[in-house]
């Protein structure tokens, strides 16, 4: 049969040909990219979990010897074990002579101990001078040895051949060492990963079955995909394998002949879909690294890879579902008898003749005639249908939901601050010293204004007397979550945080609200949102404490947080609505929060009183007038090489801070776009399929209504009809959700309908819009252009004619 019949047939039906072709090619590329972009996004994950976590498995915390090290290494399950030091330091002993100090975990030789000189290179620490009063190196002089650890005590790493026996070896790797299964540690995020869960994890990890959930739903509709085409293409045929049953094939030659058949066709087409697809995997991923390289914080660079596993995987899956995509219409073939498969017609049927009103009313007898063709083709435009409308309805949010974020993270950061500060530096475990670095830093060229501040915490009570009126109006304290307000006796006791800054800085915001510059009180910010209006984009603002008690002189009773019996007493120079230049928040989260503003010599008198304050400082720089990234860019280096010396920084500048948000917002639509677009041409591929299959169908269909009267231009009148409504019914059913998702959006972050209106995403979601009814288009108008060729009489004659 493929030598006779066969052969013969793939040569010259090109349009069953191509329809079969096309599918098992679009399948295999779309599976082979989803299974790389799937892996590559899980090994990232690993690689990120075992550059942050550690790729360990499981640990035991407690002392290990080298022989219980040994027992671990002989358990069957253990890949291998590596004792844990990373929190214990090496010990050097005789520090009084001071020769060396190594082993530090990677430190350099450090030497002159007893003179107080820079202990570096200890993990990037920064100086340590002034020894003798040191936390972390206590009694110098008489000491012995000298050891810097963490904890108190060792462990051990353990990595396993079977992952799924973690939970259930580690209890019994433990006793045998001796150390309570209660202090053994798993790597929960990494095991995770493997799909290997215990109840004692209750973190979602959500991330890894998410991915599988997406690739089982997009593999299983490109299976669909594939077996509508080889139904079409079998099925259209039923009449002829029923002649050949009535001449002697058995059922399974015609099972043998279809399979070979398939074989033939998809043979190419599917290898060549895995590689592209793996290629298209390769580009998508170096596209992720280009957009963000250098962008988000912690990010390291996505290497590609594909496992042999995957690759054989993705192989796999498109050989066994084509397969079994031309095994069942085979199957469904070789069992009708030969009177069955003769009698059989290869038109599109209606079980029962259903009207289409609202095609007819707008198009006539063709739209009635396009709504009964598109009731027959129901079932196999399933796939189509709710990939095209969920491929609409994801990518209008997405666009929706990014521009919002947009909007809100200009206004709220970028344009809130664009005058407040250009370069942000972090100065890590900095002393008070580093107040007088700032100096050096507003004489460097290109620097118009710099403060540095710091940040503590504090408490303190307001009575019912201090209270404004107008905050009296909305309840007062009634709405306060106990987790930011406590009532005591007194009043309630609110958190009162410090910022603590340099003193020119401190005297400037003194001119700046308009009374004495003085270094020896607090500027408390007298301002508090009405907190029964939900609408934190617009906020209304009113006094917290009461106007006529702010022109008395008085202090603030500051109270040290955990410990509140333990006060200080500071003056108050002034209440004030207005704030430092700062690029802060107040009153975020605990909208009751009292802040206080004071200079830095004032800070350290009271420090002891008031608890520690944060060990990091904080220096804004502010450059000239409308200067551009390469000056701001020159600008952080040097201020990195000033203060780098002695001190660990992290530098933030505004423009490039922008700049990679931009970069960074575009590529997660990039990424979600792809994947609305994938969605998409699953629904495209299945369209595609129909069409081009079906063509010999509707030969015979438009024949019997051109043997009635209909032209030429009204069979094409109805096939646009049906393109236009297979099109258009994921865009009408999708857009009224899709509009109303966005107006709950719209009432969440509060932003104004006209605001969003401006900025709305029309143009990309009418650009998506038209990419689908193009696409549609096109597959019908090559259908068409295969159909018109219509004779008449030939058609009504000759079964075999395509």
């Amino acid at each position: 049969m493929w030598r006779d019949y066969s052969s013969g047939l793939l040569k010259n039906n090109h349009t069953s040909v191509l329809s079969v072709r096309v599918s098992a090619f679009i399948s295999a590329l779309l599976l082979s990219l989803l299974c790389g972009l799937f892996y590559n996004m899980w090994k990232y994950e690993v690689e990120r979990i075992e550059r942050e976590e550690g790729g360990w498995h499981s640990r035991l915390i407690g002392e290990i010897s080298d022989k219980d090290l040994e027992v671990i290494k002989n358990f069957g399950n253990v890949k291998d074990a590596v004792r844990n030091e990373s929190g214990k330091a090496g010990i050097s002993t005789d520090i009084g002579d001071a020769e060396a100090l190594t082993d530090i975990e990677g430190a350099e030789t450090l030497t002159d101990i007893e003179e107080g000189e820079a202990l570096t290179d200890i993990e990037g620490a920064e100086t340590l001078t002034d020894i003798e009063g040191a936390e972390a190196l206590t009694d110098i002089e008489g000491a012995e040895a000298l050891t810097v650890n963490e904890g108190e005590e060792n462990s051990a790493d353990l990595y396993f051949y079977d992952l799924k026996n973690v939970f259930s070896d580690t209890p019994q790797i433990a006793k045998l060492v001796g150390i309570s299964p209660e202090k053994a540690v798993y790597n929960y995020p990494l095991l995770a990963m493997y799909l290997i869960r215990d109840s004692r994890d209750t973190a979602p990890r959500l991330v890894f079955p998410m991915f599988i959930i997406i690739m089982a739903m997009a593999s299983m509709s490109l299976v669909v995909i594939i077996h509508n085409a080889f139904a079409v293409s079998m099925n259209a045929r039923v009449h002829q394998f029923g002649i050949f049953s009535s001449i002697g094939a058995t059922p399974r030659q015609i099972r043998t002949c279809l399979l070979q058949e398939a074989a033939a066709l998809c043979a190419v087409p599917v290898i060549a879909g895995n590689l592209l697809g793996i290629a298209g995997a390769m580009g998508l991923l170096h596209m992720t690294n280009v957009l963000l390289a250098g962008g988000a914080a912690g990010r390291h660079k996505a290497v590609f890879g594909v496992h042999p596993l995957v690759l054989a995987g993705a192989l796999g899956v498109t050989v066994v579902t084509i397969w079994i995509s031309a095994w069942l219409p085979a199957k469904k073939l070789s069992r009708l008898t030969p009177l069955e498969a003769i009698k059989s017609t290869d038109e599109l049927q209606l079980k029962r003749r259903k009207n289409s009103p609202i095609l007819a009313r707008l198009f006539g007898v063709e739209g009635e005639l396009a709504g009964n063709a598109l009731k027959a083709q129901k079932k196999a435009l399933r796939t189509a249908s709710f990939s095209l409308a969920l491929a609409f309805m994801a990518y209008t949010m997405m666009q929706c939901f990014f521009s919002l974020s947009g909007i809100s993270t200009r206004e709220t950061y970028f344009e809130r601050y664009q005058n407040v500060w250009d370069i942000m530096v972090t100065v890590e475990d900095a002393g008070a010293d580093i107040f007088e670095e700032t100096k050096a830093v507003r004489k460097l060229a290109g620097v118009k204004d710099a403060a540095a501040y710091q940040k503590a915490s504090a408490k303190r009570i307001i009575t019912e007397e201090e209270m404004s009126e107008d905050m009296k109006a909305f309840g007062g304290f009634s709405h306060a979550s106990g987790e930011f307000v406590t009532k005591v006796d007194s009043g309630w006791l609110v958190n009162a945080p410090i910022l603590v800054m340099d003193d020119e800085s401190f005297l400037d915001y003194c001119k700046q609200i308009g009374i004495a510059p003085r270094l020896d009180g607090a500027v408390i910010r007298n301002q508090i949102r009405d907190v029964t209006n939900p609408d934190f984009r617009h906020p209304d603002f009113m006094p917290y404490l009461k106007q006529d008690d702010l022109e008395k002189e008085s202090v603030s009773i500051l109270r040290q947080s955990g410990n509140e019996q333990v006060t200080a007493e500071i003056p108050v120079l002034s209440y004030a609505e207005e704030v430092p230049a700062l690029r802060e928040e107040y009153a975020a989260l605990d909208y009751y929060e009292l802040v206080h503003f004071i200079p830095v010599s004032l800070w350290e008198e009271i420090k002891g009183q008031t608890g520690g304050g944060e060990s990091d400082v904080y220096i804004r720089v502010i450059g000239k007038e409308n200067a551009a990234l390469e000056e701001l860019n020159a600008l952080q280096d040097q201020i990195e090489q000033l203060l780098s010396r002695k001190y660990t920084v992290e530098c933030e500048n505004r423009i490039q801070e922008y700049e990679t948000n931009r970069s960074q917002i575009w590529g997660m639509m990039t990424f979600f776009g792809a994947l609305c677009v994938l969605l998409a041409l699953i629904g495209i591929g299945n369209i595609f399929s129909n069409t081009l299959g079906f063509v010999r169908q509707r030969k015979r269909e438009f024949a019997r209504y051109m043997s009635i009267g209909l032209t030429p231009e009204e069979l094409r009148k109805m096939f646009c009809i049906e393109a236009l409504a297979i099109a258009g019914r994921p865009i009408l059913i999708t857009l009224p959700p899709a509009v109303l998702a966005a107006g709950y959006m719209l009432k969440l972050s509060y932003v104004d309908a006209g605001e969003f209106l401006a900025k709305a995403p029309l143009m990309p979601i009418i650009a998506f819009m038209l990419a689908i009814l193009g696409a549609v288009g096109l597959a019908y108008f090559l259908a068409w252009r295969n159909v018109r060729r219509i004779s008449l009489a030939e058609v009504l004659r000759d079964d075999t004619m395509m």
